[in-house]
């Protein structure tokens, strides 16, 4: 049975008002879409600064323990420097009063020797470089050293020194080695003669028993190097009253484990207790404010599911309902006020002879647009 005009304009109608219904659940979900985007931004801001709160704060009160006994620790670690260095010092003064003491009998002896050598020579008018160890040394050798010494001293004058010298002579030719070994021995091999034959020759009684006195000391020296050496590897420091110094060092290190120990508690603590009641305390700053955007962010979510339901039900309701009817191209209010004046023009009987009517007109017009465009 054909429905009557009056039926027609009642569809129209209930069609476009569902089609506002639609359009106004689509503008909803836009909206709610938009603010949830928004709250869980401001949710994820806020929940990032709450962190960020927290990881400062447990890093600088971390570094204020730190720090605290690392002071502390450097103070006890400088006093126990100071303290090793006192009592090092007074090690070194106590070995050198030993030093002093074991040796003072040598160290006189020599003091005696030395001038019992210079009394000889001087009355026996010997010049006064006789008594240096050098003359003896190269005038009267008797241990392997001196004899390598000797053997030094003719190689650095006759070899390296006329070599020294011809090098440094610009354009030097090997003629003037000729010139130069034999002014460097007449020099050098010339003085150590003369100086032989104007003290070893001549006194030669008194320079032997110079060099009996000098053999004396040199035993005696070694003997001194000797005692000194051993003072140095004797590993027993009672001698040294040292045991004031010991006590202060053992209390010096005593305090630096303690503190160590200390600290090692207090960082306990910190990350077992204090770790947590500080992150309870931001957390507890931050809640309130949370709470509210996480309560809004939950309200909005469920709003939009609300609406994102309706919303589709809304469009099968309208395909269900309308669009096997209207079809696609008039599932529009505009196009649905349209129809609706067709119809109440009679230009229509129904909503099927209004759309072919709306089809023919909107037809005619495009023609016309082009034929006015021609």
């Amino acid at each position: 049975m054909a429905q009557t005009k009056e039926e027609c304009l009642v569809f129209l109608n209930r069609a476009r008002d569902a089609l506002d219904e639609l359009s106004l659940l689509n503008d909803q979900e836009k909206q709610l879409n938009c603010e949830e985007r928004q709250l869980e931004q401001s949710l994820n801001t806020e929940k990032k600064l709450m962190n960020d709160s927290i990881q400062q704060t447990l890093k600088k009160r971390r570094e204020e323990i730190n720090s605290s006994y690392d002071k502390e620790l450097d103070k006890s670690e400088n006093l126990l420097k100071k303290a090793r260095n006192r009592r090092e010092k007074a090690k070194n003064e106590g070995v050198k009063e030993r030093i002093a003491n074991e040796t003072s009998a040598l160290k006189e002896e020599n003091r005696d020797l030395r001038t019992q050598l210079k009394t000889m020579l001087k009355r026996s008018r010997v010049p006064a470089f006789c008594r240096t160890p050098l003359y003896y040394h190269l005038y009267f050798p008797r241990l392997l050293k001196e004899y390598v010494l000797i053997i030094a001293i003719i190689l650095a004058f006759f070899l390296a020194l006329p070599l020294s010298i011809y090098l440094l002579i610009p354009d030097h030719k090997p003629f003037y080695l000729a010139i130069i070994y034999p002014i460097d021995i007449l020099l050098f091999g010339g003085s150590y003669i003369i100086i032989g034959n104007r003290t070893k020759v001549l006194y030669r009684d008194i320079l032997e028993k110079g060099r009996d006195i000098q053999d004396h000391i040199f035993a005696n020296n070694r003997k001194i190097k000797s005692i000194i050496s051993g003072i140095y590897k004797d590993k027993n420091e009672s001698l040294y009253d040292l045991k004031k110094f010991d006590d202060e060092i053992a209390r010096l290190q005593q305090e630096l484990v303690d503190v160590s120990e200390k600290k090692t508690e207090a960082l306990n603590t910190f990350e077992t207790v204090t770790k947590n009641i500080l992150i309870d305390e931001i957390e507890h700053n931050y809640k309130e404010k949370l709470d509210k955007l996480q309560q809004k962010y939950e309200q909005v979510s469920e709003e939009l599911k609300s609406i994102t339901q309706q919303l589709k039900e809304k469009r099968l309701y309208i395909t269900d309902h309308y669009g096997t009817y209207l079809g696609k191209e008039f599932l529009d209010s505009l196009k649905i006020v349209d129809l609706c004046a067709i119809i109440q023009n009679d230009q229509a009987a129904n909503i099927s002879e209004a759309i072919n009517v709306y089809q023919a007109e909107k037809s005619q017009n495009k023609n016309n647009s082009k034929t006015s465009v021609l």
